[in-house]
């Protein structure tokens, strides 16, 4: 019996295999070609007379009421021009990144066929980790300031739960977060288990979008952080329930599970173990328990469900380690 049960889990998944090499390769057939404009080089490449044209040609850059005298300040200024140096080292050549985010707008195209691919702008902000990457409907720009890697010199001061993010490699999974805030509906109900899954669904649309991605990575988690969660699972679920969280609209609960946060606040000996963000964690395991129980349920559908009715339909129920 044992081997017919192992037999069968092959099966399982071979055929899950097979489907997604399926999805891969009908993904791989959409044609997705993207314009590149380099704002921060025609910016800080050009001179206080030169300014006039930059800005015809990136008005959007630009807000009408920043008078001029502010930009040739940054123009020249040495902290900013060094700024730009480092970012030329690193992004001289952003071919390989483009290749990706035409990767990611074609997975996009495959989900959501009446979205076409945007513009992608490169520019250098004001170091805003909240906001490293903007998606609107024909335009994606990305601060590459905010990826030089978290030993940087520039983020000096910068707590390290944020600068941890601060990677190369963070650069595509936050454009699909920048994507999700578009494309996913905000739940109406500000409960916890809410919070939870809208979270869940922003980190489900990387599973689609970012499938080569590590768990880790789409989440912003070392391996030993990610490792903590999945080993405490079951004990997180239950902590959650038995303090009767799930529809609670406690305003500290954000700030304790689901916002940007050096560890979770149990209010326990173990917190200082954990990762921060633990509640956006446990949505994405709701999000794939529903999943794995409701195959009819096409993405996008899923992406618009209600999230009570998520949760009530995804038979959500971690088990014990042994």
């Amino acid at each position: 019996m044992k081997k017919l049960i192992g037999l069968f889990c092959i099966g399982l998944v071979a055929i899950a295999c097979d489907s997604k090499a399926k999805v891969e390769k009908e993904v791989e057939a959409i044609p997705v070609v993207t314009k590149l404009n380099r704002f921060e080089q025609a910016f800080y490449e050009s001179t206080p007379a030169e300014l006039a044209k930059v800005k015809q040609q990136y008005p959007d850059f630009f807000p009408e009421d920043v008078p001029d005298s502010v930009w040739i300040n940054r123009l020249q200024n040495k902290d900013w021009q060094a700024l730009y140096r480092e970012v030329s080292k690193r992004y001289n050549d952003f071919s390989a990144e483009q290749t990706e985010i035409d990767d990611v707008f074609k997975h996009v195209k495959y989900y959501f066929p009446k979205v076409k691919e945007p513009a992608i702008y490169t520019a250098i902000g004001e170091m805003d980790y909240l906001n490293k990457a903007i998606y609107t409907q024909d335009k994606l720009i990305v601060s590459l300031e905010m990826y030089l890697g978290k030993n940087h010199p520039f983020y000096a001061g910068i707590p390290q739960y944020i600068r941890d993010n601060f990677e190369p490699r963070q650069m595509i999974p936050d454009v699909v977060a920048a994507i999700g805030f578009r494309v996913i509906p905000k739940s109406r109900k500000a409960d916890f288990l809410s919070l939870m899954i809208d979270a869940g669904k922003e980190l489900y649309l990387k599973d689609l979008l970012i499938p080569d991605y590590t768990d880790a990575e789409k989440i912003g988690y070392t391996p030993k952080q990610l490792q903590f969660c999945q080993e405490n699972e079951a004990y997180i679920w239950e902590n959650f329930v038995q303090n009767k969280y799930l529809y609670s609209s406690d305003s500290k609960l954000p700030n304790r599970f689901i916002n940007m946060a050096p560890f979770s606040k149990f209010y326990l000996e173990i917190d200082n173990e954990t990762p921060g963000r633990i509640g956006q964690w446990v949505g994405w395991q709701i999000i794939r328990s529903f999943v794995e129980n409701n195959e009819d349920v096409t993405p996008k559908d899923l992406l618009a469900m209600d999230a009570h009715r998520i949760f009530e339909q995804s038979k959500y129920k971690p088990k014990k380690n042994e």
